[in-house]
């Protein structure tokens, strides 16, 4: 049967998905801009699908309204898949659905992470809620993401979207203590909390005495993503993952640097200047760095 063409033309939607990325100014877009047209214009859509759920969950309005809004993109999922989506965005995925075998399954664990998010606050969620949590919101995206790279299926894949995805999740949550706190998040497992005596309330915990040994030892497990996203790499041609290195390249060096620093209270949320991402990039564009930081050692 035969699906009647969506009222959007692809040119509008292939616009629409551009202008979400330039929008956002997200640190992904050098990644993307490396990439062949079509690559490109793929991730461009899959951001876009993100940017747009993600808003949904956090921008300000009813938990009613929020479930509302993230249902009908549950919908438009169901229509995509069908051959027949009606917004921008889903117009923008379809040739890239059927060109890249992108698996229908991860765009509705996107979904989740963010029905996660608009449900909450999420307030010292175990350390099993976090892994979930960040699977849905970051490792979905790297699945979503490595068939466009051009990796093959394959179990080395799946190991390095995933421990990258929980790695950069990770190292944003660690960067983002007190301005998750501000707006009523903590997004610490409760595990660590308690271990540590820390009060399991997003308005206590700036200065908690013990943040800096929670904060430190969850590093440990960032670490441990990153050096898991390493050992999958050499199963892999990283020349194909160039985009995802650029983003490894950044948010490792926000590790390293929080971690060089100590993890005492009150410190500034790290930044990292536009030339030293462009250093880093370039350094990660010619070859990926298989061993940890040396800072790391011991």
């Amino acid at each position: 049967m035969s699906v009647a063409a969506p009222a959007i033309s692809l040119a509008e939607a292939r616009r629409h998905a551009q202008a979400t990325v330039a929008k956002s100014g997200t640190s992904f877009g050098a990644g993307m801009r490396i990439l062949s047209r079509e690559r490109r214009e793929a991730m461009y859509a899959i951001y876009a699908f993100c940017r747009e759920v993600d808003d949904i969950a956090d921008e300000p309005g009813t938990l009613q309204e929020k479930q509302s809004g993230l249902g009908a993109w549950r919908m438009e999922i169901e229509r995509l898949y069908r051959g027949a989506p009606t917004t921008p965005t889903g117009v923008a995925l379809l040739e890239h659905i059927r060109d890249f075998d992108l698996p229908k399954g991860e765009f509705i664990l996107v979904i989740e992470g963010m029905e996660m998010d608009a449900a909450g606050p999420i307030i010292a969620p175990t350390m099993d809620g976090l892994l979930a949590y960040t699977r849905r919101a970051a490792g979905a995206v790297g699945m979503l993401s490595m068939p466009v790279f051009g990796a093959p299926q394959s179990q080395a894949a799946e190991d390095f979207a995933l421990s990258l995805g929980d790695a950069l999740q990770l190292t944003n949550i660690l960067r983002d203590v007190e301005e998750d706190a501000g707006e009523g998040r903590l997004y610490l497992p409760a595990e660590l909390l308690k271990k540590y005596d820390c009060p399991l309330r997003p308005d206590t915990i700036a200065m908690a005495p013990g943040l800096p040994q929670v904060r430190e030892e969850l590093a440990a497990v960032a670490r441990k993503k990153f050096a898991a996203t390493r050992a999958a790499l050499v199963h892999l041609d990283w020349r194909m993952l160039r985009p995802a290195l650029l983003m490894m390249g950044v948010y490792e060096h926000y590790l390293n640097m929080m971690t060089a620093r100590g993890w005492d209270n009150g410190q500034p949320k790290p930044e990292i200047s536009k030339f030293q991402k462009l250093r880093i990039a370039a350094r990660w564009f010619v070859a990926p760095r298989l061993k940890a930081p040396r800072s790391w050692a011991g």
